[in-house]
């Protein structure tokens, strides 16, 4: 187990990185920042010059990967780090510069116990692509397929490992600091940030979610997932079909190759929503770079390829149809059904007022209402949202976290492709729809019926269940039941001091008596 005054030094050695970016002058000003960890940004900003413009992105990028996606969480957490922060760390880049090829070669050989050359016909060795945790080349098999192969940074894991460890510490020590810090609950998001990124330290976990992707996607026109070579996939090595298709963030390509813009927009927000709000799954690293556009001639706006599948989101029924409704009431005005929902979900604890939250909503979405579509925000709503949230006492929801940076992000996508597009409009029609078909009588007459002949269902397993907990009578005859006879004892105890001396001497007397008579009888 690391010694506590390790993780000292590498929180130390960490903030003196954040302060010569400037970044630690937001944790030491921040006027809920508790002061032990006050104390602590002054020690490690000691003897460094501050830029008056804080980089975070690149702070924590000089940091190392688990830093990366760290910075990457916060991104979604404008109440934590501020506005100015979260725009910051919005642009933050998982990309590093490659290691030797050499080293790549030694992990995919010693991954699957033969040499490359066995592995692939051809194998190209400068990398199209050098990110914190993993490089991704182009290949071709020995059946002539072009591959891409990604390939985990050798001593990724245990990096990650390490410095995760110290999160873990210093979140434990923050959390219990109470207040501000205990209502944010450090520990879970961090909790989460390892959950999230130890699925990609696991390639074959990433080929199974998006193999899991494609089969959710099967019926959704115009969206799809490469296919998966998993003879050439292990946990360090991922071979998928290669992807030849304009990035989506190259506009002029997708232009000149007659893509319909505003139709692309629609149909990636609709994506997202069929994933989230159907499927309870979704790609949850929809940046520029893990998106291509393949050209149709039969479809104005082509297929959207999506491609790294390290970072997935999970949502359970109930959250999607608590989502569903949230998003709906705030499409249409219907604040103090979206109050509710706060409620039933105890996202809000009990104590406030349910009509005082729905006030407060109503003040984060009216704004929005009637403005023209260019300055309504997804964006804008959550940081309202945020906002009010330490008004509330809400604590975090780590589960949300990765749906809440998601939706930003296919925000920003739809608005680059086209700028005119209200993500309101694109999403109420989808999410009514959902809400009839999940939430009216039909369906919950077919979850009732469901529910109920899962339970009979499961009726002749309880019956054994209890029958080996209370098994039947042996073949003896029951006993009658016997005379009661009080004790001496007992009532020795429910006597005065006197009368328990007696009782004793009639006791000894008859116990005598039984004796004396037991001898003349043998």
């Amino acid at each position: 187990m690391t010694r506590p005054a390790t993780h000292i030094l590498r929180l130390l050695k960490w903030g003196r990185v954040l302060a010569r970016h400037g970044a630690l002058r937001i944790i030491e000003e921040g006027r809920n920042t508790p002061l032990p960890v006050r104390r602590l940004c002054r020690i490690a900003r000691f003897g460094t010059r501050q830029p008056r413009v804080p980089d975070y992105a690149r702070a924590f990028q000089e940091i190392g990967p688990a830093a990366i996606k760290l910075g990457q969480t916060l991104a979604t957490r404008p109440d934590i780090v501020g506005e100015e922060a979260t725009r910051n760390l919005l642009s933050l880049q998982d990309s590093l510069p490659p290691l030797p090829f050499e080293l790549v070669k030694r992990q995919i050989e010693d991954s699957f116990g033969a040499p490359l050359e066995v592995l692939f016909a051809s194998f190209n060795p400068q990398p199209i692509g050098s990110a914190s945790i993993a490089q991704v080349y182009r290949a071709t098999t020995n059946e002539g397929a072009t591959v891409a192969v990604k390939v985990l940074r050798p001593g990724v894991r245990e990096r990650f490992s390490r410095d995760i460890e110290t999160y873990e510490w210093a979140a434990a020590h923050l959390e219990a600091l109470g207040g501000e810090a205990s209502r944010l609950r450090p520990r879970a998001v961090i909790a989460n940030l390892k959950r999230w990124t130890l699925r990609e330290l696991d390639l074959r976990r990433e080929a199974a979610s998006a193999s899991e992707l494609a089969e959710a996607m099967k019926g959704y026109e115009g969206y799809r997932v490469p296919h998966i070579d998993w003879d050439r996939t292990n946990g360090h090595v991922m071979t998928v079909e290669w992807i030849d298709g304009i990035k989506i963030s190259n506009m002029a390509a997708l232009r000149a190759a007659g893509i319909d813009m505003p139709r692309l927009a629609r149909r990636l927000v609709l994506a997202f929503l069929t994933q989230a709000i159907n499927a309870g799954y979704f790609h949850a690293d929809m940046h520029q770079g893990n998106l291509f556009v393949q050209p149709d001639p039969h479809d104005p706006a082509g297929t959207v390829v999506a491609i790294d599948f390290g970072i997935m989101g999970r949502i359970d029924r109930q959250a999607r149809q608590w989502l569903a409704e949230i998003l709906y009431g705030l499409t249409t005005g219907n604040y103090r059904r979206v109050a509710e929902i706060h409620f039933e979900a105890q996202y809000v604890p009990s104590y406030h007022s349910l009509e005082e939250f729905a006030t407060a909503l109503r003040a984060v979405g009216e704004p929005m209402r009637g403005k023209p579509v260019s300055e309504l925000s997804v964006g804008q709503m959550l940081d309202g949202l945020f906002a009010i949230t330490r008004d509330f006492d809400m604590q975090t929801q780590p589960h949300l976290l990765l749906l809440q940076k998601t939706m930003v992000m296919v925000e920003g996508l739809a608005t680059a492709l086209d700028p005119e597009i209200n993500m309101w409009d694109v999403a109420a029609p989808f999410v009514r729809n959902w809400i009839r078909d999940e939430l009216g009588p039909e369906a919950f007459i077919a979850d009732r019926l469901r529910t109920d002949l899962d339970t009979l269902l499961r009726l002749p397993a309880l019956v054994r269940r209890i029958e080996e907990k209370y098994p039947a009578k042996g073949g003896a005859p029951e006993q009658a039941p016997l005379p009661r006879v009080d004790l001496i004892w007992a009532r020795k105890r429910r006597s005065n001091h006197w009368s328990g001396y007696a009782a004793a001497a009639i006791g000894g007397g008859v116990a005598a008596w039984f004796l004396a008579l037991s001898g003349l009888l043998g």
